[in-house]
């Protein structure tokens, strides 16, 4: 099984921030573990070309930042890449990725490839075995709008069998060639009951980070991510009731022990680590 790729250590809360509000980008930084300052959907086309000189003359730490480009291919990200040369930016997310080749191209960067289109999610394991793709996430409602959908959730805030299919579909992308995945944003602001269930979901299922859209959702995410005391009181005894027991599967509490359930355990307790 390939490791996770060790070139992508930001998370797990990333808040996007639009490239045209320079103002916003330091409280961003502060408030989140990284943040994507975006060149795409966040700005309107007649503000792309002041963004993209506020993103040269208000720098951030190039180890948390990453730059969200247009779609490949477009006259936008040609001029996004011109003026990305100008900053010591290195950590690209690519907005509707599905072009391995297109992705490939841009061999002096880190690429967070977002699948966000039905031919995104098809290319996401193509995408996921590319040296410099260090990770991948999924947009759902770009996705439903590829499709000649209107939505991506039900009126209670679950996602469509459509979007969990996508979602499912680059995790497991991802995984297979040890790349971190990461989760969509969750876009209702006030919910942060639904943000927190969905938050706790990505963490259990592997994502390595979720990205959001405003700083009052970072703490939900973060508290996602960060085990429990009883969570960490739990792994420490099963770990040490497997170096006693000396063998390749017991019986803890009832329950059959094995190798896998002892790499759940190792990961809360790296996760705490982390946190």
């Amino acid at each position: 099984m390939p490791s996770i790729d060790p070139t992508f250590t930001m998370g797990p809360a990333l808040l996007f921030a639009p490239a045209d509000r320079p103002e916003r980008y330091a409280k961003a930084a502060e408030r989140a573990d990284a943040v994507i300052l975006d060149l795409e959907d966040a700005v309107a086309p007649d503000a792309k070309a002041r963004a993209r000189e506020d993103l040269i003359a208000n720098p951030l730490d190039p180890a948390t930042t990453i730059v969200r480009l247009n779609a490949l291919g477009t006259e936008a990200a040609a001029l996004d890449l011109a003026a990305l040369a100008r900053t010591g930016y290195r950590t690209v997310m690519v907005a509707k990725s599905q072009d391995p080749a297109a992705v490939a191209a841009l061999a002096g960067f880190h690429v967070v490839a977002l699948c966000e289109t039905a031919a995104g999610i098809v290319a996401a394991e193509a995408l996921a075995q590319l040296p410099n793709v260090v990770a991948l996430m999924w947009g759902a409602e770009d996705l439903v709008a590829s499709l000649g959908g209107t939505s991506s959730r039900f009126a209670d805030g679950r996602y469509r069998a459509i979007a969990m299919h996508a979602r499912s579909r680059m995790l497991l992308a991802a995984g297979a060639h040890g790349k971190t995945a990461i989760d969509s944003i969750y876009a209702d602001i006030a919910d942060l009951g639904g943000l927190a269930a969905e938050a706790e979901d990505a963490a259990a299922s592997g994502f390595g980070a979720k990205a959001c859209i405003h700083p009052h959702q970072v703490p939900v995410i973060r508290a996602a991510y960060r085990p429990t005391d009883a969570d960490v009181a739990a792994a420490t005894e099963l770990l040490a009731a497997a170096e006693a027991a000396g063998t390749g599967v017991f019986a803890f509490k009832g329950h059959m022990v094995d190798g896998p359930i002892l790499l759940h355990a190792q990961r809360t307790l790296r996760r705490a680590a982390a946190s």
